[in-house]
């Protein structure tokens, strides 16, 4: 069923922030698990955060039916997917495909970043210093340290992080394997997305295709929630160029939103299962207004200081947080919620949280744990 909106002769339709959130879980594949490949969901999600190891392969639990976790390490080994710097400048895993072209799309915000370290470059020429980073790096992969050691043997009076830095920003680095595979992983190694992919680097594409690409799996959506998303600047123009093939609609605070004619918007109160994602999800950094799925109450509430905790989705938004001690063979999951659970949602949230648990770890016994409610000193 499709979300009710209201309109009035001069305005288009708002949507109001339940039915937003209801359509973005739908994209997101979180309304309902799916039943596509992780590359197809890697690639239909535009990338999973991959700040931490982890994280990317949760993403595609709560996403998917019947997900392995090997899925997307044979995907990463075979270099069919990468972990590399794209979106808000933070690590991604991508497809090789997305890898080639999203880099080179979000090349203004690691020029941005650069600059921000120019001035303790002096006299160091970026074009050498990108050429010798290559020539290291494609030598064979080095590890940061390496790397670092070797630059500033070249420029010794330069800052030593900005050398690093700036390598990483004007070069199209990945992380080679194992780091990221599961349960496997290794020290951050480095080389060139071109050399690990043995194929050339793709020009910068024209963003439109990326603007439906991200509407398809983030929609409604307004123009600064896809710059916030992608961390560039200056998509009103694209925008407006395919605004013609776009439905427009309004969100409660009046902000035009654009979406694709014919993606899904389900009725606001379809029923949405509890989800556990973990830190730096897609869907909660996915948007510039994030209410659609963190109320304003609990804004910042899902971590303390530099620890940031999974979040739990119940009834479609952040209502609780989690974490897992091993002690051995045994598993503890506690979950710590953020309001007081209604009607069946402690038993929900317990079943998810223990079909999480055998899938997701090795541990022969598990158990699941509710807290009180955190104090984040509001």
């Amino acid at each position: 069923m499709a979300a009710k909106t209201h309109r009035t002769a001069a305005h288009p339709a708002v949507l109001t922030t339940r039915a937003l959130n209801r359509a973005t879980l739908d994209r997101q594949l979180l309304l309902r698990r799916s039943g596509m490949s992780a590359e197809d969901a890697v690639t239909h999600l535009l990338g999973l955060q991959a700040q931490n190891t982890k994280p990317p392969y949760y993403q595609l639990y709560s996403r998917l039916t019947d997900f392995d976790p090997g899925e997307l390490s044979v995907l990463m080994e075979s270099r069919k997917a990468v972990r590399i710097v794209t979106l808000r400048s933070t690590l991604h895993t991508h497809t090789a495909e997305d890898a080639l072209t999203l880099r080179p799309l979000v090349q203004a915000a690691r020029d941005r970043e650069l600059k921000v370290f120019r001035g303790r470059l002096d006299g160091v020429d970026l074009d050498a210093l990108a050429a010798f980073s290559r020539e290291l790096v494609e030598e064979r992969p080095r590890p940061v340290k390496e790397l670092r050691e070797a630059l500033l043997g070249r420029w010794p009076d330069a800052d030593p992080l900005a050398l690093t830095v700036a390598a990483r920003c004007l070069l199209p680095l990945v992380q080679v394997t194992p780091r990221g595979l599961w349960e496997r992983s290794g020290q951050v190694a480095l080389t060139t997305v071109e050399h690990w992919l043995g194929r050339p680097a793709e020009p910068a594409p024209a963003p439109d295709a990326t603007v439906l690409r991200y509407l398809n799996a983030f929609g409604p959506a307004s123009v600064k929630d896809m710059q916030r998303w992608a961390g560039i600047t200056r998509l009103k123009e694209v925008f407006e160029r395919l605004r013609p093939e776009l439905l427009t609609f309004r969100d409660e605070n009046g902000v035009e939103l654009f979406d694709l004619p014919d993606a899904p918007r389900p009725d606001p109160d379809t029923p949405a299962p509890p989800r556990f994602l973990p830190e730096f999800d897609n869907v909660l950094l996915g948007h510039d207004d994030r209410s659609r799925v963190i109320a304003e109450v609990n804004k910042g509430r899902n971590g303390v200081g530099n620890q940031t905790y999974g979040s739990v989705l119940v009834d479609g938004f952040l209502e609780a947080v989690w974490q897992v001690e091993r002690d051995g063979e045994a598993a503890t999951l506690t979950v710590q919620p953020l309001r007081t659970l209604r009607g069946g949602e402690r038993t929900e949230i317990t079943e998810e949280a223990a079909r999480m648990l055998s899938v997701m770890t090795d541990a022969t016994s598990y158990d699941v744990r509710f807290g009180t409610f955190l104090d984040f000193g509001d």
